[in-house]
């Protein structure tokens, strides 16, 4: 009796870590993020992209259409004019924002590794600038301190809050190149097809009036969203996005009727 009394706890010690383990072992996977979570932030990500390219779309073509309808003998010669226009102008947007944002990870990567050389020369001034950068923060001297020391487990934390002190440097956020492009291109393709297909259902004097409201309304909508991204005010918002457009429109014009 008294074995089998002194065993049991050590019975229950043995299989309790066991059942964790299996438990742990047997744990389903975090299920993958539904699609649509992953489209909406891949598009709060790209919101600069997704602006970019909308303006661009609609001022450039719109500007573009205006100037061929201007002396255009029908529809099709503006709408042939506007849709090559519209594709080579997104597939280079596209190609230009691909490039930006792989140039701009190249160039955050390469200054990281620069400090990491420097700090693993001299691993005290890695201490000082970070101490430096959480007093610039707000934090007193022995609040920094404290908050150094919890810093100072965490390598990869440490080096980029220290690197922080050097412009730029610190900024771990990694845009995806594809993401980026991917969206200027539809963004700008888009907005760039608002002003180029009423030339393909409507003649031409016809296909000026529509163009040039269903063009405004976009450009309506881009300016309000403009000023809810970046809480701006929204009529001098609205405004200036199709002031925009109006200048690049104006100099279709007048280089239509010179060149006719």
């Amino acid at each position: 009796m008294t074995n089998v009394t002194s065993q049991e706890p050590d019975d229950r010690d043995t299989a309790a870590p066991g059942s964790a383990a299996a438990g742990q072992s047997q744990a389903p996977a975090d299920p993958p993020a539904p699609l649509a979570g992953r489209i909406r932030r891949s598009f709060l990500a790209s919101v600069g992209s997704i602006v970019f390219g909308m303006e661009d779309g609609t001022v450039s073509i719109f500007g573009l259409v205006f100037g061929v309808a201007a002396s255009a003998p029908d529809s099709r010669a503006v709408l042939l004019a506007g849709g090559t226009g519209a594709v080579a102008a997104a597939v280079s947007m596209m190609a230009g924002t691909f490039l930006d944002v792989e140039s701009t990870n190249d160039q955050a990567a390469a200054r990281l590794a620069d400090a990491r050389a420097r700090y693993e020369a001299d691993p005290g001034q890695q201490d000082q600038d970070v101490r430096r950068r959480l007093v610039s923060a707000g934090l007193s001297g022995p609040e920094a301190e404290t908050v150094a020391g919890i810093i100072g487990e965490h390598p990869e934390t440490k080096l980029k809050l220290a690197a922080g002190v050097d412009l730029g440097t610190a900024d771990a956020a990694r845009q995806s190149p594809l993401v980026q492009s991917v969206w200027m291109l539809l963004t700008d393709l888009f907005a760039a097809a608002v002003p180029v297909v009423p030339f393909a259902l409507f003649t031409l004097t016809t296909a000026r009036l529509v163009s040039l409201s269903v063009t405004f309304v976009l450009l309506v909508l881009l300016g309000v969203g403009r000023s809810m991204v970046g809480r701006r005010r929204l009529l001098p918002t609205v405004a200036e996005t199709i002031g925009v457009a109006a200048a690049a429109a104006i100099a279709g014009l007048l280089v239509g009727k010179l060149i006719s």
